[in-house]
């Protein structure tokens, strides 16, 4: 078993980049002494925001630090499924200068393969990731072909919704570039399809990809120049535009707080929730909009940053209406905040429980998730004894038990 810790990771990359402890401290904006504890191993983990601060003051993705798997792990999927979502995404055969190959596929049946690619919509929100792998390279390929064959608008709108997919699953695999490629080729496809609202729902995808990638700044510019861009007309908008403007405005919102402003946060996430009201509880574009959804991520902000506040955090999950949450990954991502929330204001026990519950209903999905690794590294560095339902949670979700 691989026993490397947070602080032996760190201490590698922050001799790579040639720092001292006392630069990486002022850079991330944390204690000299936190960063000379962890390398010692004196100090175990930290709180996600601290850790979020030096992975970006190293100029690394936070999962570099925490030890996170990059790939699905075999009981999700064999390896070879992300592989092939790779190739798909990374199709060799469309770069320019190329010869075409001799062996293109035939188009499918264009119905059914729309039909699919509503399918694997519907089987990422409900964190079926293992099925997802196998399914998806396969429709991106069928997609080329079908755009190739019958290049109209409605097949270019359902091949940008198959990209936004790859690129939504490759980020929560831990491959941002991939992902960043798949956007390249839903914003391409979009264009192609002239649907400004399926552009807006790829610049959406692109903002998270920046903020995966630590690009926090970025990841808010682009969201935010795409919702100036997309705003609605009181009088004459859409529940669609409404909800792809408002979930621009939600894609900004977690980098600006995750980059120290809370308050422009917020009043993004104000604005959302002013054209969540507006635009009703609404499907669009592969995805879901609602006022519930928008509260979600207020309990979100307020964990964010250096000036985290979990008591707000868990007066502002008091006004979430869990029931209107239609995706149930979405749920999931909500509830792993409650828990983080939970565990930082005394609640080990209920901390625990609600990780455990997601364990139970999404077990493909918190696999991949980093803030959920990290709040069980905290609990198990902060344990007093040996805790058997947490540390056999450890185990199956790859954080190391003996640490």
């Amino acid at each position: 078993m691989n026993t490397t810790t947070i602080g032996d990771r760190m201490r590698c990359v922050r001799e790579f980049r040639d720092l001292t402890q006392e630069e990486l401290a002022e850079q991330a904006a944390v204690s000299v002494d936190t960063i000379r504890k962890l390398e010692q191993n004196r100090r175990l983990t930290a709180r996600i925001s601290t850790l979020r601060a030096i992975a970006r003051a190293l100029d690394v993705q936070l999962e570099r630090l925490l030890g996170q798997p990059t790939v699905v792990t075999r009981d999700l999927s064999d390896n070879s499924g992300l592989i092939a979502l790779r190739d798909a995404i990374q199709d060799v055969g469309s770069l320019p200068g190329l010869p075409a190959a001799d062996d293109l596929e035939d188009p499918p049946d264009g119905t059914a393969w729309i039909v699919a690619v509503d399918e694997a919509a519907r089987a990422y929100w409900a964190g079926e990731y293992a099925e997802l792998s196998r399914t998806l390279p396969l429709l991106l390929r069928d997609g080329r072909a079908a755009a190739r064959e019958t290049p109209t608008e409605h097949v270019w709108r359902q091949l940008a919704l198959a990209y936004q997919l790859a690129a939504s699953f490759a980020t929560q695999a831990g491959h941002p570039d991939w992902a960043f490629a798949a956007v390249e080729k839903q914003l391409d496809a979009a264009r192609k399809a002239s649907d400004p609202l399926m552009e807006g729902m790829g610049v959406s995808t692109l903002s998270w990809v920046l903020l995966r990638q630590g690009r926090w700044e970025q990841a808010r510019a682009v969201a935010e120049r795409k919702a100036d861009s997309l705003e609605p007309s009181i009088r004459r908008a859409t529940p669609g535009q409404y909800a792809v403007y408002g979930n621009l405005l939600v894609a900004a919102a977690t980098p600006a707080a995750r980059g120290g402003d809370r308050d422009g946060a917020l009043e993004l996430l104000n604005l959302a929730e002013s054209a969540a009201t507006r635009s009703g509880p609404i499907s669009v574009y592969g995805s879901a909009f609602s006022v519930a959804d928008v509260r979600t991520q207020q309990v979100n902000i307020a964990l964010a940053g250096q000036d985290s506040d979990p008591d707000e955090a868990l007066r502002l999950s008091a006004r979430v209406d869990v029931e209107a949450i239609t995706r149930p990954v979405h749920a999931a991502y909500y509830r792993v905040d409650v828990s983080q929330a939970r565990y930082r204001t005394g609640d080990s026990e209920g901390a625990l429980r609600t990780l455990l519950e997601v364990e139970a209903e999404q077990p493909e999905w918190i696999r991949l998730q980093t803030l959920a690794a990290a709040t069980i590294r905290e609990m198990l560095d902060a344990e007093r004894r040996k805790n058997a339902p947490l540390r056999s949670l450890a185990a199956r979700l790859g954080v190391d038990p003996t640490l």
